[in-house]
């Protein structure tokens, strides 16, 4: 065998094993205190998750969710930017209901969070939008009303009803006249 195959044969074999000597970060492989904001290689963010364990208590998973993130990856959040931020690395799954915090959204806006934290930043900004806020507008409203911020994000959240495959030709049955 030539130089140039032999090389060419335990360039590829190496190839195969790169991720794990690269520290390759795999949500399953974290360990569950620093699950929470974690990115994986894969750019697929981490979440904790609770599984019922065999003797009927709560065991704590990392898992990889479905949710990808655009420009970040192999990345776990700092203990400063947990801090700063407002956010616990007990969190269980990924929710917008903290934005209904006043207090949680003053330190997500704060600008030693909002400049400096990019990836929290990135997930509740994504949070934010799935509840049809503009978290820029809401971080701005938090600053001079945050009364008002809050009012805004819960008047938001009215979705209208599930779409239905019934057919339209239901009659309406009058409700009981008061006795």
């Amino acid at each position: 065998m030539s130089f140039l195959n032999k090389l060419s044969l335990v360039l590829f074999f190496s190839s195969l094993f790169i991720g794990a000597s690269l520290g390759e970060i795999i949500c399953e492989d974290l360990p569950n205190d620093i699950c929470a904001f974690s990115i994986a290689s894969s750019g697929k963010r981490c979440l904790l998750e609770t599984e019922r364990a065999a003797n009927g208590g709560v065991e704590y998973q990392c898992r990889t969710s479905e949710v990808v993130v655009e420009r970040m990856a192999e990345y776990i959040e700092t203990d400063n930017c947990v801090e700063e931020c407002g956010v616990d690395r007990k969190f269980v799954g990924i929710s917008s209901d903290a934005l209904l915090e006043p207090q949680f959204t003053a330190k997500l806006c704060s600008p030693s969070c909002y400049q400096k934290c990019p990836n929290i930043v990135d997930l509740y900004f994504n949070l934010a939008a799935g509840e049809g806020v503009f978290l820029p507008d809401l971080c701005e409203k938090q600053r001079t009303n945050p009364r008002r911020a809050m009012f805004e994000l819960v008047s938001s959240g009215a979705a209208p009803g599930p779409v239905s495959d019934v057919s339209d030709n239901i009659e309406v049955a009058p409700a009981p006249a008061p006795q």
